[in-house]
This record gives C-alpha cells, sequence and structure tokens, in this order.
C-alpha cells in the first residue's frame, strides 16, 4: 500500500523556520519523484516544491522560492521540507506525494501567526 505519513507542522511566528518530514512506503522511492503540495484554509491544494528520485533536481512555486527547500533521504525513505522566512500567507495544511500524485496521507498543519 502506498503511504505518506508527514510531520513536523506546528504554530510558529512569522519569519520562523519549520521542517516537514515525509515517511513514504509502499513503492521504489528511490525511482519517484516526490513533492509537496499545501492547501491554505478556504483555498486551492497548491504545488509547493518537486524533488527529482535522485535529489539533484528541484523546482518550487514562486511564493516560497528562496525560503523553502525540499530534501530527500532515500536510505530512510523519507522526504523533507525546511521552510524558513514563514509567513502568514503559508499557513496551510501540508501533504507530501510522489510525482505524479498517488494516494493522500493526513497532511500536517502550519499555522504562522504572531
Amino acid at each position: 500500500q502506498v503511504q505518506f505519513v508527514e510531520s513536523g507542522g506546528g504554530l510558529v511566528q512569522p519569519g520562523g523556520s519549520l521542517r516537514l518530514s515525509c515517511a513514504a512506503s509502499g513503492f521504489t522511492f528511490s525511482r519517484i519523484s516526490m513533492a509537496w503540495f499545501r492547501q491554505p484554509p478556504g483555498k486551492e491544494q497548491e504545488l509547493v516544491a518537486v524533488i527529482s528520485p535522485d535529489g539533484q533536481n528541484t523546482n518550487y512555486a514562486a511564493a516560497v522560492k528562496g525560503r523553502f527547500t525540499i530534501s530527500r533521504d532515500n536510505v530512510q525513505n523519507t522526504a523533507y521540507l525546511q521552510m524558513s522566512s514563514l509567513e502568514p500567507e503559508d499557513t496551510a495544511v501540508y501533504y507530501c506525494n510522489a510525482m505524479p500524485v498517488r494516494t493522500w496521507g493526513q497532511g500536517t498543519q502550519v499555522t504562522v501567526s504572531s
């Protein structure tokens, strides 16, 4: 069964940092691109970042470029999203997934607020 388990979210003040983790299973992780998505409250889901199977190529949404870093550990079958300089607009439920998308996990809530 393909599974994604996101963790690491929480409440952080503007300008702060968080590191999200995504434990993946049920497929050959090292052969598949991974991605992070987010869904702000009341808004559509958006793609945040993508990383190639070997971790060498990454792409980011314009809104997070320069602030977020996607990475992966193919030994641990885990993807990460390091978020810095967080803004209230980053508040959302964050999901990881394969690219193309497969099944969805529960996501992890990130709230950026004073």
